[in-house]
């Protein structure tokens, strides 16, 4: 296969676990006969200091005329004092309207290998942990309007809108049953109902679409008790589907109770064109520059570039098994260390997993 991929390296540590990221995927184009070209392009606080905007008008066009995006992170505290419009995280929100991305997917699995890292208590944690966020992305209160800031009888009054239509509903709710059918064929719908009209007209949408997937068991959770769920045991969970902000946090509990934000991928779909793929943390200035990062999230995000952007499962697959291998021959980063294992920085964590790409 021939393919074009636009790289975001962004801020902080992005450079340094993208660089690895792009190692595996070139470790696994020599492995498989395929032919990659990477193209690279600005976005968050480096596109503010290069062109004074966070998301430049060339960054969408070489992301729209790609295969794929693998985006690292983006912000910093060094752009903190910049007006909302020109804050690194509007290019993230921006490249995400710009490529029509309204399917979040972000699994949280805990790897056997890392069990002792789990937050849980063992007992939980021996239940297993492999479950999916599948969070829409581009609407909800980070997009509706009216949004703004006003004087209120003479007090400083903010508001936004949380909104969804029906098809933005019945469309995230297909990519939820169409994931669960090709795992344990569970999802959960997650909500607030029982307040919010939003959320009424959400589940009303979900249980329509249902009827076109009778073998998938469908379940509903308000999001206060999802949240608590999550933390007592989430083993029950297969597929979690959910609006935006709602599943903004629920995806980070989910990934945090494993034991690091530093081992987890997500993807980021639309109905056709280039999808995205990054890790879920963020950019870490305080280690940038050091070797210090975990770049197994990045390159975990590849093994779903390369199964849900360019649709090539088996090479995905060797990534995955790769990440596997050395984590079982002891390889961890600060962030995942354990007592008897191997330290090893950013790069030689990247340079390990590419061995064992290369078989």
């Amino acid at each position: 296969m021939d393919a074009r991929i636009c790289l975001l390296p962004g801020d902080g540590i992005g450079p340094e676990i993208l660089a690895q990221g792009v190692a595996a995927l070139k470790a696994v184009a020599r492995r498989f006969r395929h032919e990659f070209t990477f193209v690279d392009a600005l976005i968050g606080g480096a596109a503010v200091d290069a062109c004074g905007e966070p998301l430049p008008q060339e960054t969408v066009t070489k992301c729209l005329e790609s295969d794929a995006v693998y985006l690292a992170s983006v912000g910093g505290p060094k752009w903190n004092g910049l007006a909302p419009q020109k804050r690194p995280e509007r290019g993230l929100l921006g490249i995400r309207k710009a490529l029509g991305l309204f399917a979040n997917l972000r699994p949280a699995m805990l790897f056997p290998e890392l069990a002792g890292a789990c937050l849980l208590r063992p007992d939980i944690a021996a239940r297993g942990l492999d479950l999916i966020v599948v969070r829409e992305l581009t609407g909800d209160i980070y997009f509706g309007e009216p949004r703004g800031q006003e004087l209120r009888d003479g007090l400083r009054t903010g508001y936004n809108t949380m909104i969804y239509n029906e098809e933005e509903i019945r469309r995230i709710a297909r990519v939820a049953f169409e994931t669960a059918l090709g795992r344990r064929k569970k999802v959960c719908s997650v909500e607030k109902s029982n307040v919010l009209e939003t959320s009424r007209l959400w589940r009303e949408v979900v249980l329509e679409t249902h009827k076109e997937y009778p073998a998938v068991e469908l379940s509903h959770l308000y999001v206060d008790n999802a949240a608590m769920q999550l933390v007592r045991d989430p083993s029950q969970f297969d597929v979690i589907l959910t609006g935006n902000i709602f599943g903004d946090i629920l995806s980070d509990e989910a990934s945090v109770i494993t034991g690091s934000l530093g081992m987890l991928p997500s993807a980021s779909l639309g109905a056709s064109g280039p999808g995205l793929f990054e890790p879920i943390h963020g950019s870490a200035p305080d280690i940038a520059g050091e070797d210090k990062a975990n770049p197994l999230a990045t390159i975990l995000s590849g093994a779903m570039l390369l199964r849900l952007g360019l649709h090539l499962p088996e090479e995905a697959d060797c990534i995955e098994a790769a990440v596997r291998r050395t984590l079982a021959d002891g390889f961890r980063t600060a962030d995942i260390m354990e007592p008897g294992k191997t330290l090893v920085g950013c790069a030689a964590m990247g340079a390990a997993v590419c061995e064992r790409i290369a078989g």
